[in-house]
């Protein structure tokens, strides 16, 4: 039994890797802010530890005793830039110095994502080497954690896992488009162009996550031609293109046939622009704006399991069309759909 402390753990990835670590026995300690919503942990047996990735005090309070940091807490949006980064990259750095302090550190494991290292190319997934070019303030705020992370890599073992687009049940980023397959039978792709995406189911990602801390290699503060060193993709066993994604989620749904919309680049970007515009004028952010419209115009988004396959012994084993179906009943059990 290992005593972990997981960040984000009110987060839907964070609410799988919780009970899945709670099921292999552990002693596991919940970081909360005070206006955290812990419906997701209610029953589970776990400890609240109050404090706040962007305060350094409290995290000097709480992660002492660990032997293991699970760091999942991020924005994936917000309103101002200067929230990505005072979470993003900031936190980072402060969860990282407070597992320094300690006599015996804690693994430290850093959940960043594909965004930032940046698209694919159309010929290659992306491989863990490869330069690092983010389109959008996320994965440049991304990118950001992952170098303040390095700072740290010569008094702290860090892995940095950097998932491509993750669902599962409780996510309420799928859901926005499993909802138009679900009502009208329609999935949008904001381009009339073949792109390709890599998906990765939160079940198969929290194994990833525990191979990555038991496993994994560590990353190293000066990275030369060691830039890939303790970092890892995770992708499912196979790519899809936008289109056929949203075609295996109508089959999810158990529809025949699902009508995919092709938007041109004025039309993302009109939407866009009016989304953020509301975002602004609400003081609330949106999961759609300019920042994921970079993204969702910037072609394929695809990355190479072969690091983690290699090194962790990661390779996923249910396929990708009955992780959706398994998804698509969760929403309708709940009352999404």
């Amino acid at each position: 039994m290992a005593k972990i402390l997981i960040t984000g753990a009110t987060g839907f990835i964070g609410f799988h890797l919780t009970r899945a670590l709670l099921d292999q026995g552990h002693e596991i300690s919940c970081l909360v802010r005070k206006s955290s919503k812990l419906d997701r942990l209610a029953g589970l047996l776990i400890r609240r530890a109050d404090g706040d990735v962007t305060d350094a005090e409290s995290l000097r309070r709480v992660v002492p005793g660990h032997d293991a940091v699970y760091h999942l807490a991020g924005l994936v949006k917000a309103i101002r830039v200067q929230e990505l980064y005072r979470v993003n990259c900031e936190g980072v750095a402060n969860v990282a110095r407070a597992c320094a302090s300690q006599t015996t550190p804690p693994v430290l494991l850093l959940v960043s994502s594909l965004a930032a290292m940046g698209p694919s190319s159309p010929q290659r997934p992306r491989l863990e080497g490869d330069p690092p070019r983010p389109v959008s303030n996320y994965g440049r705020s991304k990118l950001a954690g992952e170098h303040a992370a390095r700072q740290w890599a010569g008094e702290v073992p860090i892995t940095i896992l950097r998932p491509p687009v993750v669902f599962g049940e409780a996510d309420p980023a799928t859901y926005e488009i499993f909802r138009p397959i679900a009502r009208c039978g329609v999935h949008v792709v904001p381009s009339w162009q073949t792109h390709r995406v890599s998906l990765i189911h939160a079940d198969d990602l929290l194994q990833a996550m525990i191979l990555a801390t038991q496993k994994g290699k560590r990353i190293v503060r000066e990275p030369a031609d060691e830039v890939a060193q303790g970092c890892y993709f995770t992708p499912a066993e196979r790519d899809l293109t936008f289109a056929e994604m949203g075609r295996m989620m109508g089959a999810a749904l158990g529809r025949r046939k699902t009508r995919v919309l092709r938007l041109g680049p004025a039309t993302v970007w009109a939407f866009a622009l009016i989304a953020t515009t509301f975002s602004q004028l609400r003081g609330q952010a949106l999961y759609f704006n300019l920042d994921k419209a970079r993204e969702a115009r910037a072609g394929s988004w695809t990355c190479s399991g072969e690091a983690a396959a290699r090194d962790l012994g990661f390779v996923v084993t249910t396929p990708l069309d009955e992780r959706l179906r398994q998804t698509a009943q969760w929403y309708r059990e709940q009352g999404w759909l």
